[in-house]
């Protein structure tokens, strides 16, 4: 069978090779060739299920860092399972559906590779089970996603939309990264499965909290989460395969997968609980409430999946309250939202995919997505209809779709947690299944939106950019067979709860699965029960509000664009850009000089302030061997000179004093018994002069101009301080006996090496690689300025002569 490190490594491979690919077979589609990555893998971990039923797990682990413990670690339970499911037989359709979306005139080699980077990426993420390797895959989604969504990059929204969703989920990211750093330190493992296991006797720890609210911080960015959720909308920007990929299957899943992984870390804590279902509670109102007022089909579709998102986080919130009990009889109950919190994830990518394929259908047979200009299509495109009001409906939680099962498990969850005699539930519970319900009566307002204001009603056909006609079979295929999961799951439920819900259930509540009490059966009737009757509340006042739209549409003129989040964003973003030039225009001033100052006073801050901070100065001249009257007498002259170049009048001059200290060096290097570097010093002032020499004669002639004399007591400070704290450094290294010298290890030269002369051996056996190293640089550079010497210009082109 296909391991699970070479299911992360082959859509990476497979991406390298596609622009190689895409040179040989011009005439076919590329698509073609990339289908058959996800399916192929969708099949090789299908072929797992059998396995995982029975409650086996896989682990493979190889060395990557050992020394901070970071190893490529997968592992492959029911919970990582279902996320790679959904990533590769979702993938499989969308790359169908694409194959007749996009044309032959777009940079298809391109959109193919970034689609399988992220799959790939995916993948990773999913399957990881060290923290730092999840973080990379993490954040390579986050880049991946950025190419996607910005592929059509001569669109000045697609470029938008990319840079918000890549600033909003990378410092989420970043975030996340700090707190995986803090389980480690408190743990001492990254392995995820490990903290699981030992974190009961961290729980009072004081990094705790903080590890919790930043790896939440991390997965409400990604998922979506109020009030980071305005990322999601302006991705829509990207092609319609991109986002019923990315935004309705996989990527707006990591954050909901990384909350389920780590209910086993966090879960029963009071903070927890809180944030993870009324973040979520709140995010599928407000998403669901936002998507009524929107005209365009694609971003009432993103906004629907903002509040489908927050239904399945609020789930998982709920369904950690099980921890709380430690697992006593009377807290099986509230495993059951965990339950249908995976149920919904499942229900969402095949409704939300198909709806997404539908309304690129729309889009590229009429032009257009505007409600506004669209209705009566029915007649006209029949199946798309017929998809539509499948996959809205059951977003809508009607039978006899999947959205239904799992709706009503969502208002169940929502009333039982009223029981709960924790967290001051007694008192708050009661907000669960209200906004639950409101959150519901919305959604069915904009799910009768989407199919009544498409395909009913009056049908403008002039105010469409071409006639519309149903899609072709190929096009269709693809949200037909989601469409046809939709129905097949309502009717078959349990296939899916025995195969994939129970195993990933095992994963959330490891304790529960060795009692084997994790098995639940999904039913369409449960009699005439709460739930029912708020569904059919749902059905009567959403189709109320549907009819009476016009009268009371003007709630949202209570929330002005001005006021958004997407306004507050566009304000900080503006304010950073602001505040981001006028430093870059503090410092590149374009003066040599300033630099210069910038590095010098950054070196004495940091540097200076170090040895301080730390103490390290400590100068101990009692072992150095007495300076005699000659090193002296050298020191002296190299100081003359030093002082006398600050004031010379002419570049000669400046040039000459600079000799002077380079080779008063050597002298030093003469009377310390060290011929070699004499020599090479000699060697090197010598080249040096005549170089300079040579340069200066082309330039114009020198005027130098008195500074003020702030400035030159900038420079003296500066110069004086610096070669203070190199002296004080020097000083204090030289009593710095923190390891052992590696001097004794080149004493041995002549055994080692065979050489009697320590410096060569040095330069030309221990460090003969260095040393290569360095000629080969110089021999370019020659070849460099040989090629530019005799560089010859073009008749007529004065530029380069000048």
């Amino acid at each position: 069978m296909l391991t699970i490190n070479m299911a992360i490594a082959i859509p990476f491979i497979i991406a390298a090779l596609i622009p190689f690919v895409y040179k040989r077979f011009t005439r076919v589609h590329i698509g073609w060739f990339v289908l058959f990555v996800p399916a192929v893998l969708f099949i090789a971990l299908a072929r797992y299920i059998p396995a995982m039923a029975k409650g086996n797990t896989y682990l493979r682990s190889f060395d990557w860092i050992p020394s901070y413990n970071i190893n490529f670690s997968t592992y492959l339970d029911g919970l990582s399972m279902i996320l790679g499911l959904l990533i590769t037989g979702v993938g499989t359709l969308v790359i169908l559906y694409s194959i007749y979306y996009l044309s032959t005139n777009e940079s298809l080699h391109r959109f193919y590779l970034y689609l399988l980077l992220f799959m790939g990426s995916m993948l990773g993420v999913v399957f990881s089970d060290n923290m730092m390797v999840l973080y990379v895959f993490w954040e390579l989604t986050s880049i991946s996603s950025f190419l996607l969504i910005a592929f059509w990059f001569h669109r000045k929204k697609s470029r938008e939309g990319a840079q918000k969703s890549l600033l909003i989920t990378v410092s989420g990211g970043f975030g996340m990264l700090i707190g995986f750093i803090m389980l480690y330190v408190m743990t001492g493992t990254f392995s995820v499965r490990e903290v699981i296991a030992t974190i009961s006797t961290y729980t009072d720890h004081q990094l705790f909290l903080p590890a919790m609210l930043l790896i939440l911080l991390g997965a409400f960015t990604k998922s979506a989460q109020f009030p980071f959720h305005i990322w999601l909308p302006d991705a829509m920007e990207a092609p319609t395969p991109v986002s019923a990929y990315l935004h309705s299957a996989t990527m707006v899943k990591a954050g909901i997968y990384l909350v389920a992984r780590f209910t086993p870390v966090f879960g029963g804590d009071a903070t927890w609980f809180w944030l993870v279902s009324g973040v979520g509670l709140f995010t599928m109102f407000w998403g669901s409430f936002t998507a009524v007022r929107q005209v365009d089909l694609k971003a009432l579709l993103a906004y629907s999946t903002v509040s489908q998102l927050g239904l399945i986080m609020s789930l998982f919130g709920i369904g950690s309250a099980a921890y709380y009990y430690d697992f006593s009889t009377s807290s099986i109950i509230y495993t059951q939202a965990t339950f249908a919190a995976l149920f919904h994830l499942i229900n969402h990518s095949t409704f939300k995919g198909a709806l997404f394929m539908i309304v690129g259908i729309l889009d590229f047979e009429t032009g257009t997505r505007d409600l506004r200009r669209l209705g009566g299509l029915m007649a006209i495109m029949p199946v798309s209809f017929t998809i539509a009001l499948i996959g809205s409906f059951s977003m809508a939680g009607l039978p006899p779709f999947n959205g239904f099962l799992s709706k009503e498990m969502f208002f169940e969850a929502a009333l039982n947690i009223g029981q709960l005699d924790i967290f001051s539930l007694s008192t708050w519970g009661v907000i669960f299944p209200i906004i639950a319900w409101v959150g519901s009566v919305f959604t069915f307002v904009y799910c009768l939106i989407i199919v009544f204001q498409t395909f009913f009603g009056e049908r403008h056909l002039e105010r469409l950019e071409r006639p519309p006609k149903e899609a072709s079979i190929g096009m269709l295929t693809a949200p037909a067979i989601l469409a046809l999961l939709v129905v097949g799951i309502f009717f078959f439920p349990n296939l899916i709860g025995r195969y994939l819900l129970t195993p990933a259930m095992a994963s959330v509540y490891p304790q529960l699965a060795l009692e084997g009490n994790l098995g639940q059966t999904i039913s369409a009737w449960h009699g005439f029960n709460t739930e029912l009757m708020m569904t059919i509340g749902v059905i009567i006042v959403g189709a109320l509000l549907y009819l009476f739209r016009n009268y009371w549409k003007g709630v949202y003129k209570l929330f002005p664009a001005s006021w958004s989040l997407d306004a507050l964003y566009n304000y900080l973003l503006e304010q950073l850009e602001g505040s981001a030039y006028s430093i870059t225009n503090f410092y590149m001033t374009g003066s040599l000089r300033n630099y210069l100052v910038f590095i010098y006073l950054f070196f004495i801050a940091l540097a200076g302030g170090t040895f301080l901070y730390t103490g390290a100065l400590s100068i101990d001249l009692s072992g150095d061997a007495p300076i005699g009257i000659y090193e002296g007498l050298i020191v002296l002259v190299m100081i003359i000179a030093a002082i006398s170049i600050l004031f010379a009048k002419s570049r000669l001059t400046a040039i000459i004093l600079n000799g002077v200290l380079g080779y008063s060096i050597s002298v030093v290097f003469v009377l310390l018994r060290a011929p070699d570097l004499a020599l090479t010093q000699i060697g090197v002032e010598t080249m040096t002069t005549v170089l300079f020499l040579l340069c200066f004669n082309f330039l114009p002639d020198w005027k130098k101009e008195d500074a003020p004399k702030r400035s030159k007591a900038l420079n003296m400070g500066i110069a004086v301080s610096v070669g203070v704290l190199f002296v004080l450094i020097a000083l204090s290294v030289q009593n710095g006996d923190l390891f052992n010298s590696v001097s004794s290890y080149f004493e041995n030269a002549y055994e080692l090496a065979g050489g009697k002369n320590i410096v060569n051996t040095i330069i030309g056996d221990f460090r003969a690689f260095d040393t290569m190293l360095e000629v080969t640089v110089l021999l370019i550079a020659g070849i460099g300025v040989f090629s530019l010497a005799k560089l010859k210009t073009k008749k007529g082109d004065q530029n380069l002569e000048e």
